[in-house]
């Protein structure tokens, strides 16, 4: 039996991560911060893969939730 991790990550909070990570790798490259920059990529990794191990472990959900049809 195969079990997939559902997505948790919504497209406003995927963009924010992007963001967020690329300013920090960005910080960290030119030497403006210290190598903890580099930890920019944790952010941006959960973006592309719109799951987040916290969320999940918390039971936050921040995109659109799928609507249950009633037969």
């Amino acid at each position: 039996m195969r079990r997939s991790i559902r997505e948790n990550v919504g497209p406003v909070d995927q963009w924010l991560r992007l963001s967020a990570g690329f300013v920090l790798l960005v910080l960290a490259g030119t030497g403006v911060i210290g190598p903890w920059g580099y930890l920019g990529v944790l952010p941006m990794l959960t973006a592309m893969v719109r799951t987040c191990p916290l969320y999940h472990l918390f039971g936050v959900h921040t995109g659109r939730r799928a609507r249950h049809r009633r037969s």
